[in-house]
């Protein structure tokens, strides 16, 4: 069984006033990079990595020693979708992913743990799931989607929205992450 990550960073955070794949954090680490080798460090084989906004500077801020593949959303102005669309895109060439985790680049509390939590499926199931971090109330991420769903989920995809429908109309499993961080995604500097 082999489950890859992806990492969502194409936007161009005008909330942020730079794109999030940009930012370095008070300890001195890139989002980016944070969040690539996060991926990695659970386990995930490949670890794709979407750019869209100022890709050339954001590639330039992956950390060595970490392998990654990185794919561009040339329409990451459409949204989440499109960011999306292409981390699907990536992880179809690989025909021994069974399944991928989906994250974000600005998720700061986010560690390797709640990835392998997610990541965490029974041998043989890993193609058919659907799972999704919960933080106390609260739907967030990492999120698993099995190879079986990858098809239809990009049909499904438009706009600015990511999987949320999707995950819903299929039965996602949620998966309670509570304890390893709040789950809150940082939108602007404030």
């Amino acid at each position: 069984m082999m489950i890859g990550g992806v990492l969502l960073a194409a936007g161009g955070g005008s909330r942020m006033g730079m794109p999030k794949a940009l930012v370095v954090g008070v300890d001195g680490e890139p989002w980016l990079g944070r969040g690539a080798r996060i991926l990695a460090e659970a386990g995930c084989r490949p670890v794709v990595v979407v750019l869209g906004a100022r890709a050339d500077e954001a590639e330039s801020l992956l950390p060595d020693g970490v392998s990654v593949v990185v794919g561009v959303a040339k329409d990451w102005q459409q949204g989440m979708s499109a960011s999306l669309r292409r981390g699907l895109e990536v992880a179809e060439t690989f025909d021994n992913v069974d399944a991928v985790v989906i994250t974000l680049v600005d998720l700061p509390d986010l560690d390797a743990d709640a990835v392998r939590r997610i990541a965490s499926v029974p041998p043989g199931s890993a193609r058919a799931a659907l799972r999704q971090a919960r933080y106390t109330d609260a739907p967030g991420h990492p999120v698993l989607i099995g190879r079986d769903h990858w098809k239809a989920l990009l049909h499904s995809l438009t706009g600015d929205t990511g999987a949320r429908q999707y995950l819903a109309a299929h039965g996602v499993e949620m998966v309670d992450c509570s304890d390893l961080g709040t789950g809150r995604d940082v939108d602007s500097r404030d």
